[in-house]
């Protein structure tokens, strides 16, 4: 009598309290890095002697850099595992980050940051990639509402903290140990990626599409490149003939895709998932609400150091009572959305314009005494509101996208929200230094705030068309 030894399927990679812990703080450093230079930027023009164009690009080469390779960041995950690529995106995010705090010179500092975007862009969308393959069911939402609370939250806490570290001149470093901050943390995510983060990857992986990466790269830099850098540059001839190749490069790109998609071949981005409404309905309202955060964040840093005359603690920490709102209402997020579906989304929208109106209005009656009590009640319901929307939609976007497509989503996802805040810098930044001159300060926040205003409408209107329920 023969007995026949069954073996059990291996059992599906499971991402524990500690994992979660530690891909969450890989998705905060990219993005704290992206805010925390707005308040070190004057400290930096002047150790460097850096002039307003270098300094932009202090800002938007790390930007760009990070949003052009996203989407190649998820494909590779996808193919050669994306715990493999985490650690590798975190130890290359150390090592720039550590170039960027000893750069001797300004351009050294530009080349540093692009680099430093690069290692974001290998990183990053593993993060999400690792929370679809490896969680499900409520694990995975509670595990999804954290990652938009510490998105969110980081974005927050980044100018916050750019402000203290700056102030505090830590061992004489000034402005470097924004960057140097990173070595340790970085050292500790390493060591606990190492032991609690699983591997997973895509069981049908598919070979890197060479033309669709480089026809992404070349739309999404045709783009933001002249819109960041047009307004210091003086706005010469090759950022209208840049703008004006975009739809053309961006018009190639999706018939590249879209021919490799039909011949059963996956693309870069295919775009077979953008049949998915809640995919699509959700990347739609990631624009605006992407374009008017980081616009504010901007904004809100020039005006308190450049026309109000604050220092850079007192410019970060004015908006502390956003951060501290937005983590905890964030936290309420899963719970109300369970009772009342995506219609919070409408809610929070309604909640950011409250705030935002009433930032205004500090600002106009307040300058230049403006400050984090002029502040607080606006930004706090305007945190409330943010909270209420950014979580849940992140959530709405990877509802529905396939666990083998885990890489492609979450890369569309983040360059969708991060070519949004880099257009929300060029587009909101660059009018509220064009109004300056001719209004003033404080006309010039105010006239911004009412335009951002009209952002946070769209975003409330794009609500209603999300589906009533989250898969």
């Amino acid at each position: 009598m023969s007995t026949t030894t069954v073996r059990s399927p291996a059992a599906p990679p499971v991402l524990g309290g500690l994992g979660l812990l530690t891909v969450l703080l890989g998705a905060a450093l990219p993005l704290i890095d992206f805010f925390i230079v707005n308040v070190a930027l004057p400290t930096i023009g002047q150790d460097l002697a850096a002039s307003e164009s270098v300094l932009e690009l202090v800002v938007s080469g790390y930007g760009l850099a990070y949003a052009v390779l996203l989407v190649l960041g998820g494909r590779l995950g996808d193919l050669f595992g994306r715990r493999r690529l985490f650690l590798g995106g975190m130890a290359a995010f150390g090592l720039t980050s550590l170039a960027c705090g000893l750069a001797p010179t300004a351009w050294t500092l530009v080349a540093a940051r692009v680099a430093q975007g690069v290692a974001s862009a290998a990183m990053l969308p593993q993060v999400l990639a690792t929370i679809q393959a490896a969680t499900s069911g409520p694990r995975r939402a509670k595990a999804m509402g954290l990652y938009g609370a510490t998105a969110g939250l980081s974005m927050v806490a980044g100018q916050i903290l750019g402000g203290v570290l700056v102030a505090a001149d830590l061992w004489g470093t000034s402005w470097r140990a924004v960057f140097l901050v990173n070595v340790p943390v970085v050292l500790l995510g390493l060591v606990l990626a190492a032991r609690a983060v699983p591997e997973t990857r895509s069981q049908h992986p598919e070979p890197i599409d060479a033309p669709g990466t480089v026809l992404l790269a070349a739309s999404l830099l045709a783009l933001l490149a002249p819109l960041t850098e047009g307004r210091a540059a003086g706005w010469p001839l090759w950022t209208w003939l840049s703008l004006a190749a975009f739809p053309l490069l961006a018009g190639a790109f999706y018939a590249v895709e879209r021919r490799a998609d039909r011949q059963g071949r996956t693309p870069l981005v295919p775009p077979s998932l953008f049949a998915l409404t809640s995919l699509r309905r959700g990347l739609v309202m990631i624009v605006p609400f992407s374009i008017g955060f980081s616009g504010f964040m901007f904004v809100i840093a020039v005006a308190l150091q450049q026309g109000a005359g604050r220092g850079p603690v007192a410019a970060g920490l004015a908006l502390a009572p956003m951060a501290v709102v937005f983590f905890f209402t964030s936290l309420a997020g899963p719970r109300l959305v369970t009772r009342y579906g995506t219609r919070v989304v409408t809610a929070g929208a309604g909640l950011q314009a409250v705030g935002v109106a009433l930032m205004a209005l500090a600002a106009w009656r307040s300058w230049p005494d403006l400050g984090i009590v002029e502040l607080l009640p606006g930004a706090a319901i305007a945190g409330a509101g943010q909270a209420l929307q950014l979580p849940i939609i992140f959530r709405v976007v990877l509802s529905e996208v396939p666990t083998a497509r885990a890489g492609v989503g979450s890369g569309v996802m983040i360059t969708t929200q991060q070519s949004a805040l880099a257009l929300g810098v060029a587009t909101l930044g660059t009018l509220f230094l064009s109004l300056v001159p001719g209004l003033g300060m404080r006309d010039a926040l105010v006239t911004t705030l009412v335009v951002q205003l009209a952002g946070v409408a769209l975003t409330g209107l794009l609500s209603l068309r999300l589906p009533r329920t989250i898969g």
